[in-house]
């Protein structure tokens, strides 16, 4: 029989007066969250150093357990594993997969759409459009929003991933190897394009046009469905921290350049390379149908799964 992937979006949810703890489940003690600072989410860096997210739950009196995790599918197997409670920032490839092996992960609001912020970087000046990548090694994590970009490229020039040769390779072993001579490209994000480009790479394309990158916040469902208060919780935190970026433009800035270990320039300018928002729109949807396509096209994607449209539910709240 064929599976249906569910994903179940905050709206507008009614909480029960038990916020913390329903009467069949315990009273929240602790909750189990990542940081990811890649590629370059401000928010979620602000709300670290800051101690935004402890000194909220601490007043609920919950300790707030935080993991440092930027793999969107360690992320995922740890919710699904039951030691992670809310992925602070999940690709949605990671969601579409995890739902797909059965476990029950949940989009719980959206987060950002850094379009610029991966690209192709190469170095031979010769190479100046997608045409010129036939027969070209590229370094770059497969089944993920870097490779999708480049599939999305070839197809737009009447080309496949047969004209070039991927190599499975995670972005900063890419970025040595484009340094070192060894490969004609490299799939890249944020800090590492950025270098390599100073290097003397130059960006071919970026998302931009190709796929749209959809970053969200995810939770386990029995946390989400035991605990939505803390979950609503956590969510405000974070929009708490963009409004506090928004009115401490300069500083937050800073704060994120020291902890992406780059200059205040570069910080500025992943920054506007990026889009922040919250919700979930009609045309995310439409995207994360693509990524399921994608998906079933490199076979990473079981047939037999199948999405549903009707499991998406809009966000409203911005």
């Amino acid at each position: 029989m064929k599976k249906t992937l569910v994903f179940v979006l905050i709206t507008a949810v009614v909480f029960s007066a038990a916020a913390f703890g329903n009467k069949e489940e315990k009273k929240l003690k602790e909750i189990n969250v990542s940081y990811v600072k890649s590629p370059f989410n401000l928010p979620s860096i602000v709300a670290k150093n800051r101690g935004m997210l402890e000194d909220a739950f601490e007043k609920e009196g919950i300790k707030v357990n935080c993991y440092e995790i930027n793999s969107g599918a360690k992320q995922s197997e740890a919710m699904a594993a039951g030691s992670l409670d809310i992925g602070g920032v999940v690709n949605t490839t990671s969601v579409i997969l995890a739902n797909a092996n059965g476990n029950n992960v949940e989009i719980i609001s959206g987060y950002s759409r850094p379009e610029k912020v991966f690209a192709l970087v190469v170095m031979d000046k010769n190479i100046k459009s997608v045409k010129d990548l036939k027969g070209k090694k590229i370094a770059g994590p497969k089944g993920t929003v870097l490779h999708q970009m480049l599939a999305s490229a070839l197809e737009s020039e009447g080309m496949s991933m047969d004209d070039v040769e991927l190599l499975q390779m995670g972005l900063p072993k890419g970025a040595a190897a484009l340094q070192a001579g060894s490969i004609d490209g490299a799939l890249l994000a944020a800090g590492l394009l950025i270098n390599s480009v100073k290097s003397g790479g130059h960006v071919l394309f970026t998302a931009e046009g190709y796929v749209k990158p959809i970053l969200v916040i995810a939770a386990r469902e029995d946390f989400k469905k035991n605990y939505p208060e803390a979950v609503k919780l956590y969510i405000d935190v974070h929009k708490e921290a963009y409004k506090w970026i928004k009115d401490n433009y300069k500083e937050a800035i800073q704060m994120g350049a020291e902890e992406q270990g780059i200059s205040f320039e570069d910080a500025e300018k992943l920054y506007s390379w990026t889009e922040f928002d919250f919700s979930i729109s009609e045309n995310d949807v439409e995207f994360m149908k693509k990524d399921i396509q994608f998906l079933k096209n490199t076979e990473m994607l079981e047939q037999s799964v199948e999405l549903s449209p009707e499991s998406f539910i809009s966000t409203k709240v911005k």
